[in-house]
């Protein structure tokens, strides 16, 4: 049997379609790096103590109760409708999940609490960040 010699053309070929093949594969192994959203500056004279203020377009109420301040989404973990803000409590209108006021679920049939966003105090404002 005679040796098969391979042109450089076509090694090189070989090396580019596998090369190709190995980055297309590894997107899908290397984990999204998430970089920081922000979502809403609020300034902190505007946020009533014990109260919320409710952005329905940005689906995020800002809570201040106490010294804590801080932001929940108004996205029901259930199927993804926009919660209601009562003055006790939160309510899925949508399939009737019910939230405290810190977003964690009182009843179903969601199974997880709300999410939290994370704030940052900047001087006089209040930086929502997803």
């Amino acid at each position: 049997m005679a040796p098969v010699r391979q042109s450089r053309r076509r090694f090189l070929g070989a090396l580019i379609v596998a090369g190709g093949a190995l980055l297309g594969v590894g997107r899908f192994l290397m984990p999204r790096i998430k970089g920081r959203q922000l979502l809403l500056t609020v300034p902190l004279g505007d946020l009533p103590h014990g109260g919320a203020l409710v952005y329905r377009e940005s689906r995020v109420a800002v809570i201040r109760e106490g010294d804590d301040l801080y932001a929940l989404s108004l996205v029901c973990t259930h199927l993804g409708c926009t919660v209601t803000v009562t003055p006790t409590e939160l309510v899925c209108p949508c399939h009737g999940s019910v939230y405290d006021r810190q977003g964690e679920l009182l009843t179903g049939p969601a199974t997880r609490p709300l999410h939290r966003y994370r704030v940052e105090r900047q001087g006089e404002l209040l930086v929502v960040i997803a």
